[in-house]
């Protein structure tokens, strides 16, 4: 049989939340880096491809059915 302690701790509710907002701001920055990447990307790409704007309108509307269908994974 082994023993087990079971040990109990007072959280600082305040330094909780502020290390969620900063986990939170993290992931927002990091949200938007990606963001900003990839539409430098798809800049490059309409550019070198010498896209149209129907053409680019279209890519457009497919990565944004990609991020919608991301948020919708994540939920």
């Amino acid at each position: 049989m082994q023993n087990i302690e079971t040990r109990t701790f007072e959280a600082d509710e305040s330094a909780m939340q502020n290390l969620l907002a900063e986990a939170r701001n993290e992931e927002r920055k990091d949200r938007a880096l990606k963001f900003s990447v990839r539409l430098a990307a798809m800049a490059v790409h309409i550019h070198k491809q010498g896209l149209n704007g129907i053409e680019a309108a279209e890519l457009l509307r497919q990565e944004a059915e990609r991020f919608e269908n991301e948020s919708r994974d994540l939920h």
